[in-house]
This record gives C-alpha cells, sequence and structure tokens, in this order.
C-alpha cells in the first residue's frame, strides 16, 4: 500500500521551499497585551526585528539569490515603511497579516475591521493588493474563508492539517481560496522566542537547525511543500540569520529543490491540479 503524497512541482522539482516571515514588529507584544505600549523595553525586541532583522534577512536573501514571502500587520506598514519598501525593493512577496495582529476570531467585527484596515495600509503605504494572507499565531475562525473568498486572494497560509497545498470548499459548495499548510515545528517562535510573562528556554541554533533539518529531509522524499515561518525579531538575531544561511545551503544540497514565494506555490499548484 502507499499513500502518495507527492505533488508535480514547477521545473520538475522534488519538493516547494516557503522561506516565510512574519513582520510583526512591536505588535507581536502589543496585540495581546496592550499595556505594553509603556513597556520600551519589550517593544525592543519587535523594534529589532524592524531596525536590524529585516536588513539582515534581506542581505542573506539576496546572497543567495531565493525569494520570500513577508507576512506584515497593516500597523506595520504603516510604522515600518521603509522597511517594507526594501522587501519590495528587493522583489519579495508581501502578504497580508491582519492590522495589529489581534488574534481576533471569537469576535467577527473585530476580524472584519482587522482584515480590512490591514488592506488599506498595504495599498495606501506601499501601493499592494496582496494575494496570501497568514493569521496571527494560526488563530481562524470560519468566517475568515468568507472574507479571503470576498476580498479576492489567492492563498491562505493559516491551517497545519497537510504538507501539500489543497483548495478550500465553501459551506455552498464553490470554491475558496488555495491552503498553503505550515506547523508549529517549523516557525523560530516556540524555539526561540521568549518572554518574561511566559518564559520558556531559548533553544540552540544546533537544535532547531537539526529539527528543520530532518522533516525537510522527510517532506523532501514525501515530495511536499516544506513552508518554514519565521520571525525578523528572532531569526534575524546574528545566530539565528546564520542558521538561515545554513538552511538555504543544507537545502540547495538536494537536488531539484525549488525557492518560491507564497503566490508562485498556490499558483503553480492551481495551474497543475486546477486547469
Amino acid at each position: 500500500m502507499k499513500f502518495d503524497t507527492s505533488v508535480k512541482w514547477p521545473h520538475g522539482a522534488r519538493v516547494a521551499v516557503m522561506l516565510t516571515f512574519d513582520f510583526d514588529a512591536e505588535t507581536l507584544w502589543t496585540s495581546r497585551n496592550p499595556d505594553n505600549v509603556r513597556r520600551p523595553g519589550i517593544l525592543s525586541q519587535g523594534r529589532y526585528g524592524a531596525v536590524m532583522g529585516v536588513p539582515k534577512i534581506l542581505e542573506t536573501l539576496h546572497d543567495a539569490q531565493v525569494p520570500a514571502t513577508f507576512f506584515t500587520p497593516g500597523w506595520t506598514v504603516e510604522n515600518h515603511t521603509d522597511k517594507v519598501e526594501m522587501i519590495l525593493k528587493e522583489g519579495h512577496e508581501l502578504a497580508h497579516h491582519s492590522y495589529s495582529h489581534r488574534w481576533s476570531s471569537d469576535d467577527d467585527a473585530a476580524e472584519v475591521e482587522e482584515m480590512d484596515k490591514g488592506l488599506e495600509a498595504l495599498k495606501r503605504e506601499v501601493g499592494i493588493v496582496p494575494k496570501g494572507y497568514r493569521s496571527p499565531a494560526g488563530e481562524v475562525s470560519p468566517l475568515l474563508f468568507t472574507l479571503l473568498k470576498d476580498r479576492g486572494f489567492l492563498y491562505n497560509s493559516s491551517l497545519m492539517d497537510g504538507i501539500n497545498p489543497y483548495r478550500h470548499k465553501m459551506d455552498d459548495g464553490g470554491d475558496g481560496v488555495i491552503e498553503l499548510p505550515w506547523h508549529w515545528s517549523l516557525d523560530d517562535a516556540p524555539h526561540a522566542l521568549f518572554s518574561l510573562q511566559t518564559p520558556r528556554s531559548i533553544q540552540s541554533t544546533e537544535a532547531v537547525g537539526s529539527l528543520w533539518k530532518e522533516e525537510f529531509r522527510e517532506i523532501y522524499r514525501w515530495g511536499g511543500l516544506y513552508n518554514l515561518v519565521m520571525h525578523p525579531q528572532i531569526s534575524g538575531r546574528p545566530s539565528r540569520i546564520a542558521l538561515l544561511r545554513e538552511m538555504i545551503a543544507f537545502m540547495r544540497s538536494f537536488p531539484d529543490v525549488w525557492f518560491a514565494t507564497g503566490a508562485e506555490v498556490a499558483q503553480a499548484w492551481s495551474d497543475e491540479y486546477e486547469s
């Protein structure tokens, strides 16, 4: 018996690799605790992601000549516009990640507000109508998929129910957006995000790299999508930049690896399986 998980990727690739960055900046710290707006020390962690993390990540991606997708809240676009413009100048994809990183899946009105304010900020500040969306912390509601379809999104990357793209089906039987699944094991936050309010150990780059490489080896064997989730304030730290560089080189040591943006992956999957 064989359960076939392989996908036909462009150029005969064995695996598709998405390097994604959730550019939350200070919203990571204010969205769950508004009192943090008065705590410069806490906010400085998010600001590091904009001031140092994004430029060093862009430098690393430029040197490797690989594309990435930056899921960015509208607040970040408004308050770190110069860094967002750097991302676009380098040819990377800018995607939607709410307005303020608020977890609003239990409040329909707030979810609509977060969606539309984020869209307005992306359009007003940098002229972008995004094709992709990722919810803060993977928190979603049934309403989300209606909002994404009604607002013309191509894809979502918020669920963890597979390693391959698939098309959502709406309650009325119609087509929804394409899903590009992710998982916490391939997210830097569980391994290296520290907060005094919820303290946990910061894992070494060796431990994180080992986990990420093990996942890559098997997803490569399966022929699926490797969706790596990073945050500039975490993976923009010096040792994590070294890990990013190491991971790109490691994946390139395998034949037939396709590095692509979320929009490219979703479109390629649709072209192959829905045309």
